[in-house]
């Protein structure tokens, strides 16, 4: 009888020399246990095929033709991924709730001899570990804000408090998004709001809940991503470490860190088409022409001043988050950067342990649309 597992928490499932995702593709890209390799026992395409036969023509025959593909791609398999593996390999399988396609392919690998086991539930079991974490039970981190006007290198500053030996969350890296509309990035799309949510219980779970842990301000929406309730409560209640970086500065460093979409106009064109209404047509027409003639850098710096710093500054107003301090740059370079991150780590330290004030949570202090 194959084994089965009834735990995802991390203990349980370092102990599996592989996580074998036995779903189509198309489920595995919407969300999957962390580490997990994609064998598919039928792909997107076959999947849809015998569940149109299951539901329009017989159930026999679903099965029939179902269990044929089923058992050539996992032939594909052996000959495949799997076929370096040592005679000690024990695999975890999973499939969407724990039936028949993993038990197939658990079934054949234990005939070749290897020791798999089979994830009772499937993905359901550990979606619901997911949403219990990020959605049902109390969020207890200590959370404290990078904090600072549009282009200051925040994002790259956290990633130096790391090296510095701080716990870290990058929530743009983690929703591959950097937290505008001109945040997308060219290349590629966002995950899955599941996706996100698994990244960031991994990520959650790698802390020490003793620790504070630094991560960027963000609105309660990065791109299409929500963040769940717990964090942005606790987000919303963080004291705050602030950057302050020359405007030409910071519309030089953006230009660096946006060079993806002002290679594409298009996608630029479109994103300055979904500014706020209120900046008026005729500022929409010069910033089009400015990203048409390739100025970027006086786009940017253009940008910066007609709307994200008065925005930010609106909501700096309204913010009640206790303030640890101010980090001043000359220049976004990487001598001044990496300064920035000492006196961030510095600053952190040196503050003693934050009383909890009420959590005014809304639309959030750090403008990005």
């Amino acid at each position: 009888m194959i084994p089965t597992l009834e735990q995802t928490d991390p203990a349980a499932l370092k102990v599996f020399d592989d996580i074998i995702d036995v779903r189509s593709p198309a489920e595995f890209a919407e969300d999957h246990l962390p580490g997990a390799i994609n064998l598919p026992v039928l792909d997107n395409d076959q999947r849809a095929r015998v569940g149109t036969i299951y539901v329009q023509e017989s159930r026999m025959l679903a099965r029939r033709i179902g269990a044929a593909l089923v058992a050539r791609n996992i032939a594909a398999h052996l000959d495949g991924a799997l076929q370096e593996k040592p005679a000690s390999y024990a695999p975890l399988v999973y499939c969407w709730r724990g039936g028949q396609r993993s038990t197939a392919m658990a079934t054949v690998l234990t005939q070749v001899g290897w020791r798999p086991s089979l994830l009772a539930g499937g993905y359901r079991t550990y979606r619901r570990r997911v949403t219990s974490a990020l959605y049902q039970t109390s969020d207890s981190l200590s959370v404290v804000l990078l904090d600072g006007f549009t282009g200051s290198a925040k994002t790259e500053i956290l990633h130096r408090l790391a090296t510095l030996g701080l716990q870290i969350i990058d929530l743009e890296g983690l929703a591959d998004h950097r937290g505008s509309l001109f945040g997308g990035h060219a290349a590629r799309a966002q995950p899955s709001q599941k996706l996100f949510e698994s990244r960031l219980m991994h990520a959650l779970e790698q802390l020490d809940p003793r620790r504070p842990v630094v991560v960027e301000a963000e609105s309660s929406k990065i791109g299409e991503i929500n963040l769940p309730p717990g964090l942005w409560k606790s987000m919303s209640a963080a004291p705050r470490i602030e950057i302050r970086a020359p405007r030409p500065e910071r519309a030089r460093y953006l230009t660096t860190a946006y060079r993806d979409i002002m290679g594409d106009i298009d996608a630029l064109n479109a994103a300055l088409a979904k500014l706020p209404r209120h900046l008026g047509a005729e500022q929409r027409a010069a910033w089009r022409a400015l990203a048409q003639a390739g100025e970027f850098c006086a786009l940017a710096e253009s940008l910066i001043e007609q709307h994200y710093d008065p925005a930010y500054e609106r909501s700096r107003r309204q913010d009640v988050r206790p303030s640890l301090g101010v980090v001043t740059v000359d220049a976004l370079d990487v001598t001044e950067i990496n300064r920035a991150a000492r006196d961030v780590a510095a600053t952190l330290l040196a503050s003693p342990p934050r009383e909890d004030v009420p959590a005014k949570a809304g639309k959030g202090a750090n403008p990005t649309a």
